[in-house]
């Protein structure tokens, strides 16, 4: 069953790379892009390999790329003030993520630095397009992308707290509940592209 629900991941993720992102300005094209691709690759790592593969340490850098490329993409799109500052702030943050995770540190730093990366973007993917959506610049289910980011942010959570040994819940439930979750997430993700 994770298999078949990894694999729905892998063709949504995919349509989004390839269709679902059209008619935007390069940048958010861009980012989007990048965010499903790594989506997709993650999806069709785990489906291949296995779930063990989210226990590689390399992962909580990769994972780091979908929430800023998203929440670049997002403000990129819709807080043209913003633009260059939250564009600043990625790279800093994705940067400083990279660092503090490839140095051992014997200090709570990567976890400081991840909760803050991890944090900004996070509440933006959420709040962002629910806001917007709200306010009426979008149509209304563009809200779903913020339920998507609330979910994934969720994720995250549970899956950086695993890390850093203090689990929220215990890991097999979380394995076990992952592919359904990134599946859930992705299609919010979609839906609230194509629909909002």
């Amino acid at each position: 069953m994770n298999r078949f629900l990894l694999l729905l991941t892998v063709l949504l993720a995919s349509y989004q790379v390839s269709a679902g992102i059209d008619g935007f300005d390069v940048l958010p094209i861009t980012a989007y892009t990048i965010a499903f691709g790594v989506i997709l690759v993650a999806a069709l790592l785990i489906f291949i390999l296995g779930i063990e593969v989210l226990d590689a340490p390399i992962v909580v850098i990769l994972s780091t790329i979908i929430p800023l490329s998203l929440a670049v993409g997002l403000v990129w799109q819709h807080l043209a003030s913003w633009r260059t500052s939250y564009l600043v702030f990625a790279i800093i943050g994705f940067l400083a993520v990279t660092l503090t995770r490839s140095i051992q540190m014997p200090s709570r730093l990567p976890v400081i630095v991840l909760a803050i990366t991890h944090g900004i973007a996070g509440m933006t993917i959420f709040l962002l397009p629910i806001f917007i959506a709200a306010q009426g610049e979008t149509k209304p289910l563009f809200a779903l992308v913020g339920l998507g980011g609330a979910l994934i942010g969720v994720v995250g959570l549970l899956l950086s707290f695993l890390k850093t040994g203090k689990p929220l819940v215990s890991r097999e439930t979380i394995m076990k509940l992952f592919p359904a979750l990134l599946l859930l997430t992705t299609a919010l993700f979609v839906a609230g592209f194509k629909l909002g």
